[in-house]
């Protein structure tokens, strides 16, 4: 509940500038001028070896020179100088650094060398660092602006994290044009220490901030970037720019930032779970950042458009299919009224053209009519100005009617000096106003994707809690045999047998390494039977002639057993073994070929994609990618984005296929990928669907050898630890479960609170509190498994549920020890529930590898102190605090 550790760069005391210069074009003179342009109402202290005074200001030859304790350090010298200046900063007991100056990471190993020696020296002496190599920190409202740019920052609601600053720049200018303000500018550069997801966290809290606009080239730690990603977006919108979307953009952005590029629809995957809206451009940006910033919610996106002019209207609803709006089909009431309201020969359907010369009350009176509709998500009201146009009066009325409903209403006014004045009411207003039609509909997008978004941000799927448990040892065993016979690729055969482990349902298939065997296999399993090719040394089949399908005699088998052999060894003379399968020829009359794969991706490891699949998917190219874990609503939304979605339902003679089916084997590939880190690709193409079920028909799996610790590492996105639910008997016979808290869970957490007496909520806040703001309990609930922790404690029998107690930890930014809080209801204390609850906290917190848990406790809590007493933890004093004290149990012990 207290200040976030990053806000002392935010809203320093004390501010020196290493590398301030009287040069006007040099990068230290510019930081000087902006720190005393923004008004700065600390101390400043420029620190250069040459001078005795600048601006104004009194210039010390170095950090230890300067008499007055110091909170913030903007470094802008030589990146060679850069290890001695973090030292001195260390011995002078500064806490914060921004290195502005570059020729780090960015610039190979030397630079890397000299990046790991600035970080080491920042962990020795405990300094936090935003940088290097980046454009600095903006706060206006603190009066700080630590960069280089040109032009003042006006305060605003919006805060700009960019990973460039060019590009940090461009948008500032921008933004100025178009009287735009900021509550944050951060520019993460190298972000060799603090990076977005820490940032990310604090702005996530931050009151004077209600949305968050960022610029994306490359991912550290995919783990904490999505985990700060998740925070904010639960609490305020957040829109992303991400460049490198093509090859050589993803060049490009390595050698910029030194950060990991992986795959542009693995990115898009990973945002689109976070809860984040993507754009494409700066205006788009800002467009999407107006819409979101009036909490419109939208369930689909069905756009109603009215216009006084036919052909804006056609272009919007060009658009809306250009980005997968759909537009509005009208129920038959709303058409009866507008047959009642406007002239005869209005357009009849949606764009609703009411005219060029619609009046202000036919513009009302449609606007009324689409908002009651409830085909209707959201209203896009166009006007043109033409001689008997009113743009004033119109958006009047506009701004009057969008306040009886809580459905999104934008308006462009097309045009310049004649609707300058109605463009000006829409600024004040609910009414999100912009310039072309075009835009309009581009951000009304942009809102049903946040929509969407927020839905799966909201999902949190354990990894296999409503399926049939695995044989996921036995898998894994048949893994670690391939590769100890110093293979990576499985052959058909053994990717089938990982597929069987996991209740993926798989055609039968027989090793044969000559034509007898391949005879006898087939005569065994019936004809017809498929022979193919069955080599790591071969991922394609078909592209080496490896497949033969429909063979319904032994003759023929034989026959085709020594022509592809003979064609590979002419091919391929090298090839000394030439092994083959024979499978039964699965034939289905409705089947639909399909692929279901699992790449590696170098940021956000495993990824699971779906679309068409058989022989021409590379150019049919029809792909959804999601991260792991899923649960059914997430795997339905990937079948639902891809082109097979419709190939998938009765389609002229075809029944439908077996939809559950398919959700189910999404899911169990979800489960594997999830429990075997060893697994680097999978590839099952193709899967056939039918009414029945799905098969998979060929499969291909590549792995390797797994190193890590931790379960669940090697993804993105931990997922809901089900694994650490634990029921128990009280002594007074009473039953409770004590699990890990799900964001459902906000309706429990607001009753537990308000249940608890005065005294109670202020031991736990150390504040007075009455109840939890919604934020609070969003922060509460929403939580991410991996950097935090919280357990309830809930009933087991009682309908609906209760909630007795709460424990949760945050692992702290050193990443070796986590802060605690905990509270049992009043009506529940001394039943050994916040013992159970802290026993739980730790074990889970030395599992992760944490070494030590730590909270502050109220001196006057007496009974918290005697509780953790008796568990072990140490209690220290804070200096110069009477009325809180510290508590700290080593874990390693």
């Amino acid at each position: 509940m207290g200040p976030h550790y990053l806000s002392r760069f935010f809203s320093p005391r004390s501010v020196a500038i290493v590398g301030a210069s009287e040069r006007p074009d040099s990068v230290g003179h510019r930081l000087l001028l902006n720190m005393q342009e923004a008004g700065f109402k600390g101390s400043i202290f420029p620190v250069n070896l040459k001078h005795e005074t600048l601006l104004g200001y009194k210039v010390y030859r170095d950090i230890n020179s300067i008499p007055e304790d110091l909170e913030l350090a903007v470094i802008a010298v030589p990146a060679a100088a850069v290890p001695a200046v973090m030292r001195q900063c260390g011995d002078k007991g500064v806490s914060c650094a921004i290195i502005i100056s570059a020729g780090f990471g960015e610039l190979g190993a030397e630079g890397k060398r000299l990046q790991d020696e600035i970080l080491d020296i920042a962990h020795r002496y405990g300094i936090r660092m935003i940088g290097p190599n980046c454009l600095g920190v903006i706060r206006p409202s603190g009066h700080i602006n630590a960069t280089f740019g040109e032009g003042p920052v006006k305060d605003g609601n919006l805060a700009l994290l960019s990973q460039s600053g060019a590009v940090c720049t461009a948008i500032l200018d921008w933004a100025q044009a178009n009287d735009i303000g900021f509550s944050t500018v951060v520019s993460m550069g190298g972000a060799a220490d603090i990076d977005f997801g820490e940032v990310l966290d604090y702005l996530a809290l931050d009151t004077k901030t209600t949305g968050i606009l960022m610029y994306v080239e490359g991912v550290r730690d995919a783990r904490r970037f999505l985990s700060g990603l998740r925070v904010a977006a639960r609490l305020k919108p957040v829109i992303l720019i991400k460049s490198g979307r093509h090859e050589a953009g993803c060049k490009a952005a390595m050698s910029h930032t030194g950060a990991m590029v992986g795959g542009d629809d693995v990115f898009d995957a990973a945002i689109e779970r976070a809860g984040v809206v993507r754009v494409y451009s700066i205006a788009e940006l800002f467009s999407a950042a107006r819409i979101l910033a009036n909490n419109y919610l939208v369930k689909q996106a069905r756009l109603a458009i009215i216009t006084n002019a036919g052909g804006p209207g056609v272009m919007s609803t060009d658009r809306a299919g250009d980005v997968g709006v759909i537009m509005a089909e009208l129920s038959p009431a709303s058409l009866d009224a507008l047959n009642q309201a406007l002239p005869a020969h209005w357009s009849h359907g949606n764009p609703i053209d009411i005219l060029g010369d619609a009046t202000a009350e036919r513009y009302q009176k449609a606007l009324e009519v689409c908002l009651q509709d409830p085909n209707v998500d959201g209203v896009l009201v166009i006007l043109t100005p033409q001689a008997m146009t009113h743009p004033t009066q119109i958006a009047h009325c506009v701004i009057e009617a969008a306040k009886t409903c809580s459905k999104p209403v934008l308006a462009s006014w097309t045009g310049g000096a004649k609707v300058k004045e109605g463009r000006a009411l829409f600024e004040n207003s609910r009414v999100a106003h912009f310039d072309t039609p075009e835009v309009a509909v581009d951000a009304f997008s942009f809102l049903a994707k946040y929509h969407n978004n927020q839905i799966l941000l909201k999902q949190i799927p354990s990894v296999s809690e409503e399926l049939r448990a695995p044989d996921v040892e036995g898998a894994r065993l048949i893994i670690e045999r391939v590769l100890s016979e110093g293979r990576q690729v499985l052959t058909t055969q053994e990717s089938k047998a990982i597929l069987a482990a996991f209740h993926i349902p798989v055609t039968q298939t027989i090793k044969v390494s000559n034509a007898k065997d391949a005879m006898i296999a087939a005569e065994s399993m019936g004809f017809p039977v498929v022979l193919k090719v069955n080599m790591a040394e071969f991922s394609h089949k078909t592209d080496i002639g490896g497949v033969r399908l429909n063979i319904r005699s032994v003759q023929e088998v034989s026959h085709l057993y020594a022509e592809m052999e003979a064609a590979i060894r002419k091919k391929h003379p090298e090839v000394s073994d030439i092994v083959m399968t024979v499978e039964p020829m699965y034939g289905s009359r409705s089947g639909r070929e399909l692929m279901l794969g699992v790449i590696r991706d170098p940021v956000f490891g495993p990824a699971i994609s779906f679309g068409l699949g058989g022989t021409l998917v590379e150019i049919l190219r029809d792909k959804a990618v999601a991260l792991p874990p899923l649960n059914a609503y997430m795997a339905e939304q990937i079948i639902a984005k891809t082109k097979a979605a419709k190939y998938l339902g009765a389609f002229r003679q075809l029944p439908p296929a077996h939809g559950k089916a398919l959700v189910e084997v999404l899911l169990n590939i979800s489960v594997m990928v999830s429990e075997l880190p060893e697994i680097l690709e999978l590839d099952i193409n193709p899967l056939i669907a039918d009414e029945n079920g799905v098969m998979a028909v060929d499969a291909r799996i590549k792995a390797q050898l797994s190193h890590q610790l931790m379960p669940y590492a090697h993804m993105a996105i931990h997922p809901y630890p089900h694994e650490w639910v634990e029921h128990y008997q009280l002594a007074n016979g009473m039953g409770i479960t004590i699990r890990p808290i799900r964001p459902e869970d906000g309706d429990l957490e607001k009753d537990f609170v308000h249940r608890l007496s005065g005294r109670s909520k202020y031991f736990r806040f150390m504040q007075a509190l009455q109840e939890l703001t919604p934020e609070m309990i969003v922060r509460f609930t929403q939580i991410d498994y991996d950097r935090e922790m919280a357990f309830i404690a809930v009933s087991a029998q009682d309908t609906p549920s209760k909630e007795y107690g709460v424990g949760r930890y945050i692992v702290n930014p050193d990443g070796q020890s986590v802060e605690f809080a905990l509270v049992v209801s009043d009506d529940s204390q001394c039943l050994g529930i916040g013992t159970r609850l802290m026993k739980t906290l730790m074990r889970t917190a030395k599992f992760k590898g944490i070494a030590f848990i730590e909270g502050e406790v109220l001196t006057v809590n007496q009974p918290m102190l005697s509780f953790v007493s008796k568990l072990g933890f140490s209690i220290e004093k804070i200096p110069g605090d009477n009325e809180v004290v510290r508590v700290i149990k080593d874990l390693r012990q």
